[in-house]
């Protein structure tokens, strides 16, 4: 009995985490309203974030403390921290200028498929037929879904499209450089620090182009950022890391398939967006599609 209700309630806190992490693109896409720029509203996520992460680095210093790093180790640390959290999240900022929040989440949720892809190219990973099957619909499920669009949005939904799909490998690369560095500072310590790497870069990135004035925002777009830095970023990240502790990875990969349905339904109520049947349609292909991918990760054909 006390096993069944750790999983139900490992299912319902998985659940609020991806809806809490869907959320973000709608309070960015509000944020835009405000006449903010996505270096200015990256700069707010991340100041907000940054100390949690900064406590958190602290707190678990010693955790894997026995296992010997190299510095090459914190090399790669600072890599992945600056592709996966900085680059990921300025592409996903500047795609939706461009881009629906809703189409966002979509083309963020392909990362499963490339980082097999990536696996398969770096590391020497097998990709079975099924997940090969898998990967062809998904990518088929992506030109559905844009099909209409580039007609009711025009061709800045390419420009949007594009700069999202950069996220979705930029993230996917972190992933994979995450496999091998996980074991060997923990998950909970090599978060803190691959984040507290890319605040800092976006720190730089802002001092570069607007100095370090931070007086020059609205109400609103102060409200937004902190939002998203706590309640889109870093309560939404131990919800998740709880959940797969508590279901494992494969029956969280379900939960995740509710990540573009949430954003969907996030997008109609506060930004008014509508996907056709088609677009729909396409959406269904690439939930279905990238669930098989998940769960069959790793089995033989």
């Amino acid at each position: 009995m006390k096993s069944t209700k750790q999983f139900w309630y490992g299912v319902a806190i998985g659940i609020l985490g991806v809806v809490l992490f869907s959320s973000k693109a709608v309070m960015v896409k509000l944020s835009y309203n405000h006449n903010v720029d996505p270096v200015s509203l990256l700069l707010l996520r991340m100041l907000f974030s940054f100390p949690f992460y900064v406590v958190i680095a602290f707190l678990y210093r010693n955790q894997n403390i026995h296992i010997t790093k190299t510095t090459k180790d914190y090399c790669w640390v600072v890599f992945f921290g600056f592709i996966g959290y900085y680059l990921a999240s300025y592409f996903d900022f500047i795609g939706l200028i461009y881009i629906k929040a809703s189409l966002e989440r979509i083309i963020l949720f392909l990362y499963p498929t490339v980082v097999i892809l990536l696996n398969r190219l770096f590391l020497k990973q097998r990709i079975n037929n099924l997940q090969r099957a898998a990967i062809g619909v998904t990518y088929l499920g992506i030109v559905i879904t844009f099909y209409q669009e580039i007609e009711i949005s025009g061709p800045e939904a390419y420009l949007g499209g594009f700069f999202i799909l950069l996220s979705a490998i930029t993230y996917a690369s972190y992933l994979v450089g995450s496999g091998w560095l996980i074991p060997k500072f923990g998950v909970m310590k090599f978060t803190a620090y691959a984040m507290i790497v890319s605040c800092i870069c976006v720190f730089i990135h802002y001092s570069f182009i607007n100095g370090l004035d931070l007086t020059s925002f609205s109400r609103e777009v102060y409200l937004l950022g902190f939002l998203i830095a706590i309640f889109a970023t870093v309560i939404p990240s131990f919800l998740v890391s709880a959940s797969i502790r508590m279901i494992n990875s494969s029956n969280f990969a379900i939960v995740a398939g509710l990540g573009p349905v949430s954003t969907i339904i996030l997008a109609a109520v506060f930004l008014n967006e509508s996907l056709t049947l088609l677009q729909l349609f396409g959406t269904l292909v690439v939930i279905i599609s990238i669930l098989i991918v998940s769960l069959k990760k790793g089995e033989k054909v």
